[in-house]
């Protein structure tokens, strides 16, 4: 698949809560060719540090007018300052990078937290087109964090809602309701997108049931092309890097979290 380097123009911008935001790029090569897991490499300063640039995964994608969609927390410098661009200004975007999720699956489950619940979306978004409604779990540590659930509202049959604090669905993580749902539905594959603890918690209560899962790892990327070697990590029997070779996996070729 092409990888391309285009100059974006932002068509908008809104806050999703107090610390995420959604930013919506016009990037139509990028649009034609994106699948759901894969992600872009956003510059967000091309005179001032922070001079990486940073890894965002695909949440949406209009093909017919050539729009990607991005989902992010404001946690760092670089992405304070992303916060701060305005509809009308271009910003140096890199992709389609990356493998995405196999859809092959028939009877999926989406598990998601944070902001994992972004490249999740537009997999469910792309399910739901092609006629298969997935069923989705997502944690997060307060009611506000799950703003996601009206975003994945008409895309999918059921919905499983936790929170650390028990302010909103079952009170603790994905895993409160994992099992339970585990025994209720059958599913032929399970993708799941948050937290490393998460995922692997969730990976090894999927397998154990003899049921297919994907993750999708985040972790620091400085070049995203598989260059650099910061995403490495190690995977069942070698080495694997995370941009390149990724950032989805089966669940079994991870060693290291």
């Amino acid at each position: 698949m092409t990888k391309y380097v285009v100059d974006a123009k932002v068509v908008g911008q809104r806050m999703l809560n107090a610390v995420t935001k959604q930013i919506d790029l016009i990037a139509p090569q990028i649009a034609a060719e994106a699948v759901p897991g894969q992600f872009v490499n956003v510059q967000v300063s091309r005179r001032t540090a922070p001079l990486l640039r940073r890894p965002l995964g695909v949440a949406g994608v209009d093909r017919e007018h050539g729009v990607i969609t991005l989902i992010y927390r404001i946690i760092g410098e670089a992405t304070k300052i992303l916060a701060d661009v305005c509809s009308g200004d271009v910003i140096s975007v890199v992709g389609p990078l990356g493998h995405g999720f196999d859809r092959s699956a028939k009877h999926p489950l989406l598990i998601g937290g944070g902001t994992g619940l972004a490249p999740l979306l537009y997999l469910a978004e792309t399910m739901a087109a092609e006629g298969i409604k997935p069923d989705v779990i997502m944690g997060g540590r307060t009611a506000e964090d799950l703003f996601w659930k009206d975003m994945y509202l008409d895309l999918v049959e059921r919905m499983g809602l936790t929170t650390d604090d028990g302010s909103l669905g079952t009170k603790g993580t994905v895993m409160a309701e994992l099992p339970l749902v585990l025994q209720r539905i059958h599913y032929d594959c399970v993708y799941v997108c948050g937290p490393a603890p998460m995922m692997k918690a969730v990976s090894a209560a999927v397998l154990e049931k003899g049921i297919k899962c994907q993750v999708s790892l985040e972790k620091y990327m400085a070049c995203g092309l598989g260059a650099c070697l910061s995403c490495s990590c190690q995977g069942i029997g070698k080495r694997i890097k995370v941009c390149q070779d990724g950032p989805v996996f089966w669940a079994e070729e991870v060693a290291e979290w």
